[in-house]
């Protein structure tokens, strides 16, 4: 078997693995997309199947267009027999490994919600454990069909029976920490996102109150309009009265706050009373702004990165207002040392 000229495609069963039945019972894959009809009829080039999505599917975004029509295309007219074709089963965690060995064929009447279709002939089922975390990172492609590249010879080696190749311990396997850097970076530009969206303006500053709450401060927000500067006031004690207290500023911008702003902060702290100042933004300091903090021992800056590390630690502790507008679930990734 020549490996090496053989083109290994994915293709995945609906979002809920609902067509795994179809492909396994009946030896075949197929796509949806039923609006399309007989794609025989259409010209084989991009730009008929992209006239023909739209015309279907008039709906969709414009972005979105050549990546779906694409899809049908690739199906239709670059999928060819003999080659190979992966399909991850959601239902039963098995990686299905078989050959295209038909041509396109318009059948509704098997699966209404697939009617696009190609017979099959499945030559490998194996669990997902026989193979590499980059394997099944690249074939867990939010696609309804793309080509493997990248771990090809590995899905190849697999239908041999031959040992896959692994050129790292899984613990060290940089697609895993790329997936896991991916998740993280994900959840921050979500909450950044959200914070700037669901709180703008005078609901930001008490959701930093809330947050203070949640480490142990008692704050007070003051009400909306002039403010002198100052949007809350943080103290440990229950009145109030007993040092230190922390004067909070909050800014919504999601731009990069100047040392001409916090030195207007710094310059309404008392520090002979042991009072103390915070600046919380949803954006960036300038370097500037940096440099005159670090010179106040007194004074503490929170930028969105860091205002994001807070409500990542403290999130279990807010109420449901809060979890609600920003809903996160709990997941576990690999934890890859990279050795670097």
């Amino acid at each position: 078997m020549a490996n090496k000229e053989k083109t290994v495609w994915d293709i995945h069963a609906g979002r809920t693995g609902d067509a795994d039945e179809l492909f396994l019972k009946q030896n075949c894959v197929a796509i949806g997309w039923a609006e399309m009809d007989d794609l025989k009829s259409v010209l084989p080039n991009r730009d008929a199947f992209k006239a023909k999505f739209l015309e279907k599917y008039p709906q969709t975004k414009p972005g979105a267009i050549p990546v779906q029509a694409g899809q049908i295309f690739r199906f239709v007219h670059e999928l060819s027999i003999d080659d190979f074709i992966i399909y991850p089963s959601k239902l039963t965690r098995q990686i299905n490994i078989g050959q295209v060995i038909g041509e396109y064929q318009y059948n509704p009447t098997l699966a209404t919600g697939y009617p696009h279709q190609r017979s099959v002939k499945w030559l490998r089922q194996l669990p997902r454990t026989n193979f590499t975390q980059g394997a099944l990172y690249e074939i867990g492609s939010a696609m309804s069909l793309f080509q493997v590249k990248s771990y090809a010879e590995e899905f190849l080696a697999a239908i041999e029976s031959k040992s896959i190749p692994q050129s790292a311990p899984v613990t060290s396997d940089e697609t895993v920490a790329l997936v896991a850097e991916e998740i993280e970076q994900t959840t921050r530009d979500f909450l950044l996102k959200k914070l700037a969206q669901e709180l703008k303006g005078h609901p930001l500053a008490h959701f930093v109150a809330h947050l203070l709450g949640t480490m142990g401060y008692r704050t007070r927000v003051s009400p909306p309009g002039p403010d002198g500067g100052i949007d809350i006031l943080a103290h440990k004690d229950e009145l109030g009265f007993e040092p230190p207290i922390i004067k909070v500023q909050v800014k919504g911008s999601e731009g990069s706050i100047g040392a001409p702003a916090v030195q207007a902060l710094y310059g309404n702290i008392d520090g002979a009373n042991h009072e103390f100042g915070l600046f919380v933004a949803l954006g960036t300091f300038t370097p500037q702004a940096q440099i005159f903090a670090r010179s106040k021992s007194n004074l503490r800056l929170i930028d969105g990165e860091q205002l994001v590390n807070l409500v990542l630690e403290h999130y279990e502790d807010f109420d449901s207002q809060y979890k609600g507008r920003l809903p996160l679930k709990r997941v576990y990734v690999p934890n890859v040392d990279t050795g670097e």
